[in-house]
């Protein structure tokens, strides 16, 4: 097959669908926390949630060792080459040289994407915010930077497609690299701007008395439609992973009349590209920002447990303060089977923490808000405060709390009638 015909855009729908296969590397030296078998299905998962892309076979490649020039051994590689013949495109789920990728596309004859490649694809894809599109921009340069100009393609359309085999010779890379550092250089500036912006943004927010609660959990644990369910929004909501790549958010009033802030965040994935941990922090930092943390789980799923740990490790990394609350909401329990959705019930019974829900069919979702609503709407008290007319500082906190009821003008200064919560008082005092 002629070398364009296998290049074309996978988002190009018109045209038929790039032809996929998926390999999962079983390195034994590798410590993972979970099965290849599972590991290969989320590649798969991965791969069929870009559009356009159809995959035709996917496998477990079991490796004693990787090799530094073409990842697996030679005779892997020929007996791969026979499944290949009809492919346009092999993903390699896991890290792949810019070496071993040149010579597996040239041994195999077909374009080649690694776990990072595929997901920058995805992610360009899906972004739709301002700061989310250049954030993926400046992770796809990162990436591309080092491989030149290769699989990742959405910056420079006119090259076509997935790329081309082969590479471009040295002057033309030096062209590339410096091309690359140029609109690294142009997309921070435009970052940093974004970036301002959603501060501006985020001290306003903070201006309101509104608690923030944040969604978090690995991608396609329901966050989305648990979101749906409580906010009554129409947020995507797919079985697909990464069906969410921008923070949304919307106010929700508790069963007392108390409003907060719901934010949906991006999915955490295991081995999430480095490039894309950094390019989205900012986004991520909405759950810095939370008062409380719900963490939604895939309880159905068989490596819940594992995903459960890889989000703990990114929550980690983002520096949560361990001080904020978080909630385990375990999603799906309508997919769940036989005596064991009793089992999960119960255990969410014993505990003030842990809560078994299905978002898709509502059960639970009172119990959690208000589990919610007991955290967020703390005991308030009346206090009346006296402050001097040189104390604007404070008495201006007080405004942006929005905890002042009534105030009156004295001969001392200003009477301030208060009702707020102990934390709130604590903070007044610290001031």
């Amino acid at each position: 097959m002629p070398e364009d015909d296998r290049a074309g855009a996978p988002h190009d729908t018109a045209a038929r669908p790039t032809r996929a296969y998926v390999l999962h590397p079983d390195l034994k030296a590798a410590q993972s926390r979970r099965l290849p078998e599972h590991g290969l299905a989320e590649a798969v998962s991965l791969a069929a949630a870009l559009p356009g892309l159809e995959v035709v076979g996917a496998e477990v490649v079991r490796l004693p060792k990787a090799q530094p020039g073409t990842l697996f051994g030679s005779g892997k590689v020929a007996e791969l080459a026979q499944r290949l013949k009809e492919i346009d495109l092999v993903l390699v789920d896991g890290p792949v040289t810019p070496v071993q990728q040149r010579n597996l596309e040239k041994e195999w004859g077909v374009k080649l994407l690694d776990r990072t490649g595929l997901i920058l694809e995805i992610f360009a894809d899906r972004a739709r915010t301002r700061e989310g599109v250049l954030q993926v921009e400046l992770a796809a340069l990162s990436y591309q930077r080092t491989r030149l100009v290769r699989a990742w393609t959405h910056l420079e359309r006119q090259r076509g497609g997935f790329g081309f085999v082969g590479g471009p010779g040295e002057t033309q890379i030096e062209s590339d690299r410096r091309a690359i550092d140029e609109q690294v250089i142009r997309i921070r500036r435009q970052l940093e701007k974004v970036v301002k912006t959603r501060e501006l943004h985020r001290a306003a927010r903070r201006k309101v008395p509104f608690p923030v609660v944040a969604l978090v959990g690995y991608t396609n644990a329901g966050k989305s439609t648990l979101f749906n369910r409580m906010t009554g929004a129409e947020v995507l909501a797919k079985d697909m992973l990464f069906a969410t790549l921008d923070p949304t958010m919307r106010g929700v009033e508790l069963p007392t009349g108390m409003k907060v802030i719901l934010s949906d965040t991006v999915g955490f994935i295991s081995d999430l590209p480095t490039q894309l941990v950094a390019a989205f922090r900012a986004t991520l930092e909405e759950v810095l920002e939370a008062d409380l943390i719900l963490h939604v789980r895939d309880i159905a799923h068989p490596e819940s447990a594992e995903q459960a740990a890889d989000v703990a490790d990114i929550l980690t990394s983002l520096g949560v303060d361990p001080a904020v609350p978080m909630f385990e909401v375990w999603n799906k329990l309508d997919l769940v089977k036989g005596a064991m959705v009793e089992t999960l019930r119960e255990q969410g019974a014993r505990s003030d923490r842990i809560f078994p829900v299905s978002a898709l069919t509502g059960e639970g979702t009172e119990t959690l808000i208000r589990a919610i609503t007991d955290v967020l709407d703390e005991d308030r008290m009346v206090e009346v405060l006296t402050l001097d007319f040189t104390d604007g500082r404070r008495r201006a906190w007080l405004h942006e709390e929005g905890v002042v009821t009534s105030e009156a003008q004295t001969e001392d200064g200003h009477d301030l009638t208060v009702n707020w919560t102990a934390r709130q008082r604590a903070r007044f005092q610290a001031l």
